[in-house]
């Protein structure tokens, strides 16, 4: 697995206004979607491309392309939903799956309650998209989800991560590659991330 933390100035200033305990809905949505945008750029630095035959203004020309399907795009309901306009802004192409998943309250284990996933994805890469990943439970079962349903190459997107989710990732699936705007500190007794961002779907759709 490969775990890539940001460095761009871009993505920790605006990881740091997301922080403000008074932002409004509106600023939160809007810096979620630009950092969205520039995590996604991130997620695909490595894909390959093909040079292919192209009629340009000046003539016949070879020119890269993408070598292969454009991915499908996983937001985790509700909150990776947040995400999903910037990482399109970058891929306006690529085909959406949607996984919803809720926490049974006597096991505390992840269910999945819904699920809608691309017929063709074992042809694709699969880039999960959601705000935080903090024990890893829910992205540990989105990743089993898409495994079970064939995708063969995953790339998981977060704004803020928690080093024992990291953990949980890197232990379960090491062929999964972590993109993550910033790793925090810890989690707390409650299984919130610190300092975190407070409860990133509830900011995103204005149900506090």
């Amino acid at each position: 697995m490969s775990v890539f933390e940001s460095t761009h100035p871009l993505v920790k200033h605006k990881v740091s206004l997301l922080r403000h305990h008074d932002i409004s809905v509106k600023s939160f949505r809007e810096l979620t979607q630009e950092l969205s945008v520039l995590l996604t750029v991130e997620a695909t630095q490595h894909f390959s491309l093909v040079t292919k035959p192209l009629t340009c203004w000046s003539g016949e020309i070879s020119a890269p392309t993408l070598a292969d399907k454009q991915p499908t795009l996983v937001p985790i309901l509700r909150a990776g939903l947040g995400m999903l306009e910037g990482a399109l802004t970058i891929l306006p192409c690529a085909k959406v799956s949607v996984v919803g998943l809720q926490r049974n309250e006597e096991s505390l284990e992840p269910e999945s309650y819904y699920q809608n996933i691309v017929n063709d994805i074992a042809e694709r890469t699969a880039i999960i998209i959601d705000p935080m990943l903090a024990t890893g439970g829910t992205a540990l079962a989105t990743i089993d989800l898409l495994k079970a349903s064939g995708c063969q190459h995953i790339i998981a997107v977060f704004l803020v991560a928690a080093p024992e989710g990291i953990d949980a990732l890197q232990s379960a699936h090491s062929d999964v590659d972590l993109i993550i705007a910033t790793v925090d500190e810890k989690l707390n007794e409650q299984g919130y991330i610190l300092p975190g961002l407070g409860d990133a779907g509830d900011k995103i759709f204005g149900t506090l």
